[in-house]
């Protein structure tokens, strides 16, 4: 036989590669639609689409809280112009678009369908995934609008209407991805991922499908999960994953046909475990947590989406994110992986493992249970709760060197890396994009039939009185020219908005050693000032992801700070205003969607508009040239992802404290 029949034989009894994507969107709709092309070029497989913190919160571009924030952490869609220019050339009846967007899904699948429609794909040859998972977005994400259980209506009408309309379609991804970003151990992460499963099932039900068309429902439920670098645990995690969906859909449910109780799911590997320091050393990490998700067939991913080895520094260029797709492409097409059966059958460690995590997610799964589901579990705050304490005992081991961190706190003398170096390193949002934005806005606006919309938000707001499905309604709105806005505006006033519970206790940690020192400097300094140091955290702008401010407040409050946190979401003059109300000795921003220059200067311009002489801190994915930016306009500190120490932060800010009063 020679070479090219052995490959032929080879080719013919491999498996099909999973489906390969990256996950993209930046600055404007076109920017975003030449970088998908260029991409697919390359032989990507499928879209991921990233929009901006105003689309996924149901804001337009003009709006105060999406100041600094348009195409910051993805692309901006206002309206049904933008989702055109988005997919411009790009075939939607042939292309599989996954959309991260939850708050707001109904209204951004309304658009896609909208555009698909301009386009000549009718809807039952739609293909994708809208995430539209708001549980999680509660717990760890923080990109939610409405109340629970409204925002459990939506995610049911989205799964209801594409059931029967596109039935290629997923309709939920529930995404335990965020969850471990969050600190969820991999027992957390298989029992809330499936809780919330199951919250959504049971909404699904109690409408009243038929048993086929249940079944059709649960057959379309997908899963994005997360990879960490524990490599046994998480492939174990994933293989107990496809073993306790198996028992719940055929046991909880009665789902007869095995086709529609696989599991079925997405993976990006963890991008919080990339690290600032010796960002080269990010390389492997994604591999191994790749193979996590691909080398067991029974329990393979059907899609996968690598971060880039630069994302602890800020947005990756279009050669990161090639190489990460060359990551994937190699493992599938250059070894022998998709010739063979799973290779962990039988293996009496794996099996040990699947079986102890398994134990351990449904013992918690029965406590969400009797505390009354997933959704009652988020109101009350006990899974947001267990998941910052879960953090906080990461964190923790970090910084007591339990958990190695090569780079970090482990092996970290270093050569310079010429990948992190130079003025192109990274991507930069252009100056003028928000601008640019707004002005294409009031130009649609004014260029729509503005009767026609009215009429569309009318019929909007009497579908979400009525308890009508929100999806056809929100169709007829985007063709009608209705902005995203005015969406979100619609529902916040049918619905009203949510805060959700922060997680972060009152009551402090009893932790000894280096902590007791750092208390002793608080004290000492209160004492100096003559009353509790108050230190005010605050999440300006739009940007949900509060993992590090949860933790930063509850290592502030363990140090014997004063602390003031009241959760994501503020404007600028919120918390100036709160910082003057409660006489803040400091003011920390964290800011993670690199709009830490614009909204750090506009907190600056009010305090001093507002006489607050408190010195502000700001923390966030911030590159080296923002960092001194910041500092030579009078922020007193600048803290980033290599600032891994949380006892350190701590005594820098009593001491910044103490400067400032003496």
């Amino acid at each position: 036989m020679n070479d090219k029949s052995a490959e032929k034989t080879r080719n013919a009894g491999r498996d099909k590669p999973w489906m390969f994507r990256t996950y993209a969107g930046h600055s404007t709709a076109e920017a975003s639609n030449r970088l998908y092309r260029s991409n697919l070029a390359k032989g990507q497989t499928g879209l991921s689409i990233a929009f901006d913190l105003p689309t996924q919160t149901g804001y337009d571009s003009d709006h105060i809280l999406s100041r600094g924030e348009v195409g910051k952490v993805g692309v901006p869609v206002s309206h049904l112009g933008d989702m055109r220019a988005l997919f411009d050339g790009i075939p939607l009846a042939e292309m599989n678009t996954s959309m991260t967007i939850n708050a707001t899904a109904v209204w951004l699948m309304a658009l896609y369908i909208a555009a698909a429609e301009e386009q000549g794909a009718p809807r039952v040859k739609l293909q994708g995934t809208t995430q539209n998972d708001i549980i999680k977005e509660y717990l760890s994400r923080g990109s939610y609008v409405f109340p629970p259980k409204q925002s459990l209506r939506l995610t049911q009408d989205l799964i209801l209407f594409t059931t029967k309309e596109c039935p290629k379609f997923n309709p939920m991804n529930v995404c335990s991805y965020h969850l471990q970003e969050a600190g969820a151990t991999p027992a957390q992460e298989l029992a809330y991922a499936l809780a919330t499963a199951v919250a959504i099932l049971d909404g699904v039900k109690a409408a009243g499908l038929s048993e086929a068309d249940f079944g059709q429902v649960v057959g379309r439920i997908s899963f994005f999960v997360n990879a960490g670098m524990r490599f046994v645990t998480e492939l174990s995690k994933m293989r107990a994953f496809t073993e306790l969906w198996e028992e719940i859909t055929r046991d909880r449910y009665g789902v007869k046909d095995e086709k529609l109780r696989r599991f079925r799911y997405g993976v990006q590997v963890n991008s919080l475990g990339l690290t600032e320091q010796q960002p080269e050393n990010n390389v492997y990490r994604i591999l191994i947590e790749m193979l996590a998700v691909v080398l067991s067939k029974n329990a393979r991913a059907r899609a996968v989406q690598l971060p880039a080895w630069n994302e602890a520094l800020g947005l990756p260029r279009p050669f990161d994110q090639q190489w990460s797709l060359r990551m994937q492409q190699i493992m599938a097409y250059e070894t022998d992986l998709l010739e063979y059966g799973d290779i962990f059958d039988g293996n009496p460690e794996i099996a040990r493992k699947v079986a102890e995590l398994k134990e351990e997610a449904k013992a918690e799964l029965k406590k969400i249970d009797a505390l009354g589901g997933a959704a009652a579990a988020v109101e009350i705050g006990y899974m947001k709760s267990k998941l910052v304490e879960s953090n906080t005992a990461r964190l923790e081991a970090i910084e007591a060197g339990e958990q190695t961190v090569v780079g970090v706190n482990k092996f970290t003398s270093t050569e310079p890396s010429p990948l992190a170096t130079g003025e192109d390193s990274i991507m930069v949002v252009p100056e003028g994009v928000e601008a640019e934005q707004i002005a294409r806005l009031n130009a649609w606006r004014e260029a729509r039939d503005n009767k026609a919309a009215q009429a569309a938000i009318d019929e909007l707001v009497r579908a979400a009185k009525e308890g009508r499905n929100m999806v056809e309604p929100s169709i007829a709105a985007a063709k009608a020219g209705v902005t995203t806005g005015e969406w979100g505006n619609v529902l916040r006033g049918v619905f009203g908005e949510y805060r959700a519970p922060t997680g972060v206790s009152s009551t402090a940690r009893q932790v000894g050693g280096q902590l007791d020192v750092v208390r002793g400097e608080v004290e000492r300094v209160s004492q100096k000032i003559g009353k509790r140091a108050k230190f005010l955290v605050g999440k300006p702008g739009l940007d949900g992801h509060s993992n590090g401010a949860e933790q930063i407040a509850v290592r502030a409050r363990d140090a014997g700070f004063d602390v003031i946190y009241a959760g994501i979401r503020s404007t600028p003059a919120e918390l100036v205003e709160t910082a003057k109300k409660e006489g803040a000795h400091c003011i920390g921003l964290s800011i993670l969607s690199g709009s830490h220059v614009t909204l750090a200067h506009e907190v600056m311009r009010l305090m001093k508009e507002e006489g607050v002489s408190a010195p502000l801190v700001v923390g966030g994915i911030i590159p080296p040239a923002d960092e001194k930016l910041l500092l030579e306009s009078g922020v007193a500190a600048v803290y980033t992802p290599k600032n891994y120490d949380l006892n350190v932060i701590m005594t820098d800010l009593a001491h910044i404290i103490e400067k400032t009063v003496a």
